[in-house]
């Protein structure tokens, strides 16, 4: 997973509240059985619609999504998260967002930001009025900023952000206690398997 400390980019703004992981990545494309490849699948449905946000060109490259609250209700694929990886978002930013959408993004390396309500809707504004819109977020400071003057503060779970920060999922965090795992392994092997083998006698008694 790649790691996440500063990221400045153009905001994709998405003005809708309870966006649902149906709509993020629609049911039929649950099928596939690879973890990458979804990017032409985000918001399928809505993307019909030319004038869908995601289409304007303006936002065209943006890794930055701010949205209304309850981001990422509905069920709990994990494939929202990697469709939204896929395309290229590496932050989302909504007043609030689905527990298990929550603990998903945060295990594929998408940063998840909670501002409050009017904040958010300050960001919407400036995206969908102003040309190439920017902002910068850094994970190391905890700060968002934009070229106007404006920032802020946000807080984050301190273990999702130690993960994130060292790009650690879930078999990330495992692999760095590989060598306690070797030598418990070779322990065990030593004392079940490559022990002699009982008596006969003694088995069968």
């Amino acid at each position: 997973m790649q790691p996440f400390r500063k990221l400045t980019s153009t905001v994709q703004p998405l003005d809708r509240s309870n966006v649902d992981t149906d709509q993020i990545i629609p049911k039929q494309f649950l099928k596939r059985i690879e973890r990458t490849g979804y990017q032409d699948f985000l918001f399928f449905d809505w993307r019909k619609d030319p004038k869908f946000e995601l289409n304007d060109p303006r936002y065209e490259g943006a890794q930055i999504l701010v949205a209304g609250k309850n981001f990422g209700c509905g069920s709990s694929r994990e494939h929202a998260a990697w469709t939204l990886h896929d395309y290229g978002f590496r932050c989302v930013i909504a007043s609030s967002f689905a527990d298990i959408f929550h603990s998903n993004a945060g295990k594929n390396g998408i940063l998840l930001v909670t501002l409050q309500e009017d904040q958010v809707a300050r960001l919407l504004e400036r995206a969908k009025t102003n040309d190439g819109y920017t902002l910068s977020i850094s994970l190391e400071d905890n700060m968002i900023q934009d070229g106007d003057g404006w920032s802020t503060s946000f807080s984050i779970d301190p273990f999702r952000r130690y993960c994130l920060l060292e790009g650690l999922d879930d078999i990330g965090l495992t692999l760095r206690h590989e060598a306690a795992l070797d030598g418990f392994e070779s322990r065990h092997d030593q004392a079940f398997w490559l022990a002699p083998r009982p008596d006969a006698a003694t088995t069968n008694l």
